[in-house]
Formats: structure tokens, C-alpha cells, sequence
């Protein structure tokens, strides 16, 4: 069951002494377990030997590159393991090859790791989402099987479309997805009317934040929508 506290036992494999040092301080102040790997090898017999919630792996290593430990953790793992790909290189070419080398998501130096734990945690929750059945945030709990969602234990009456941009904002938490992120997912290259995305957030936010003492939903003005799992109270400035 996918759970909102989540603690990470994660992979790090950097060959920077300062940037493993950094990410390891922040990262275990906010509760998460790390192993730590300086050279490719090392790291690919540790990710095949140890049970990881999550992997960040940097794409220039000793003895062996992150792209080959990517390519042969793909190949060897009876699991998949998500794997965050850390590089100084931002060329559409380079993050080509690390998706096509099996990576999930990719992160370019320098980075900020407050950035580095949200990507962490949405990614992890991304895996969970595609392998559990039952997803909870807070209150609500989304039961990916039967296409049900309850929050408080009550049962949400939710539209094909509602469920589904739940579903998505759920797999993306805690970030923020924009208007046309959205829009891409739930109706791909297919033109749609202007309101339509409007009116299906409205009718979503009626069923679940409405009887509800907070709201879950929330509109960050000129992003997009998230959504959030406060202690009950009301946020300012969201609709």
C-alpha cells in the first residue's frame, strides 16, 4: 500500500565526494536511508544485491559509466528498480540515451535538493502506483483495481474523467501538474474545447474537497493543480 510518510532506502552511486556528502545530509534529515557507491560497478553489484526503493545514479563514473550500469541493471534485475539519472549534460541527445539506457527520470547538475527529494519521492510513488493496488494519501484512499476512491472511509462518486486526473495528480505527488500536462494525458493530440479541463476540475473538487473539512485539490494560479495532504486547515489563495 502506497503511504504519504514515506521513507526511502535509496542508491546513491557519485563519484563527487561534496555533491554524495550534500544529498546524503539533506536526504537522511528528511528521514530517508542511504547506501552509498563511488564507481559504476560497485554500484550495479550493490543495486543487484540489496533491495532499493529508488536509485540515483550519476551519468559519468569510474570503471563503469552510469548509461552502462543503467543498460545492465535493466538486464539483470528481477525487479524494476526506479532510477533517477544525475548529469551535467543537458542536451536532448544525452537524456535520450539515458531514457532509452532505462532510466526514469533525469535530474541536470546543479540542482537544487529540495528538487532532488520531490523528484525522489514522486518518482517512487509512480513505481508504487504502477505495482500496488491501493494507493493512500491522507485521507484518501484510491483502490487502483476496483476504479474506487473513498476519503474518511466515505466513498467518492467520481466520473471516468474525475478518477482519472485524480489518478494522475496522485501519481505526481507532491508536484504541481500544469494545465496542458493534463490535458496532454487525458486526451493526448485530440483538440478539446478551452472549458473542458475547467469544468472537469470543478466537478472533481465538488465530490472530493466539498463535504470535507480541507481541501485536497488545490490551484496554484498560473502552474497548474496538486494535490495536498494538510492537518485540516484551509489553505489561502487556492480554489
Amino acid at each position: 500500500m502506497v503511504s504519504t510518510n514515506t521513507s526511502l532506502h535509496i542508491l546513491l552511486v557519485e563519484d563527487q565526494l561534496n555533491i554524495a556528502r550534500n544529498v546524503a545530509e539533506y536526504m537522511e534529515a528528511k528521514g530517508h536511508v542511504f547506501d552509498f557507491a563511488m564507481q559504476g560497478q560497485q554500484g550495479l553489484a550493490l543495486a543487484l544485491s540489496e533491495s532499493y526503493d529508488l536509485i540515483i545514479l550519476d551519468l559519468n563514473l569510474p570503471v563503469m559509466d552510469g548509461l552502462t550500469v543503467c543498460e545492465q541493471l535493466r538486464l539483470k534485475s528481477s525487479r524494476h528498480i526506479p532510477i533517477l539519472m544525475l548529469t551535467a549534460r543537458d542536451t536532448i541527445d544525452d537524456k535520450v540515451s539515458g531514457f532509452t539506457a532505462g532510466a526514469d527520470d533525469y535530474l541536470t547538475k546543479p540542482f537544487s535538493l529540495q528538487e532532488l527529494e520531490v523528484r525522489c519521492l514522486a518518482l517512487s510513488r509512480r513505481h508504487l502506483l504502477q505495482t500496488d493496488d491501493v494507493v493512500t494519501l491522507g485521507e484518501l484512499q484510491i483502490d487502483r483495481k476496483r476504479k474506487t476512491v473513498q476519503r474518511k472511509g466515505v466513498p467518492l462518486n467520481l466520473h471516468t474523467m474525475g478518477y482519472r486526473i485524480l489518478t494522475l495528480l496522485a501519481e505526481e505527488y507532491p508536484q504541481v501538474v500544469s494545465r496542458s500536462q493534463l490535458a496532454q494525458k487525458l486526451w493526448g493530440d485530440e483538440p478539446t474545447e478551452s472549458d473542458a479541463l475547467r469544468s472537469h476540475i470543478y466537478q472533481l473538487r465538488s465530490v472530493l474537497d466539498k463535504p470535507f473539512s480541507y481541501a485536497m485539490l488545490k490551484t496554484r494560479h498560473g502552474v497548474g493543480f496538486a494535490l495536498e495532504v494538510a492537518n485540516g486547515k484551509r489553505e489561502q489563495g487556492s480554489e
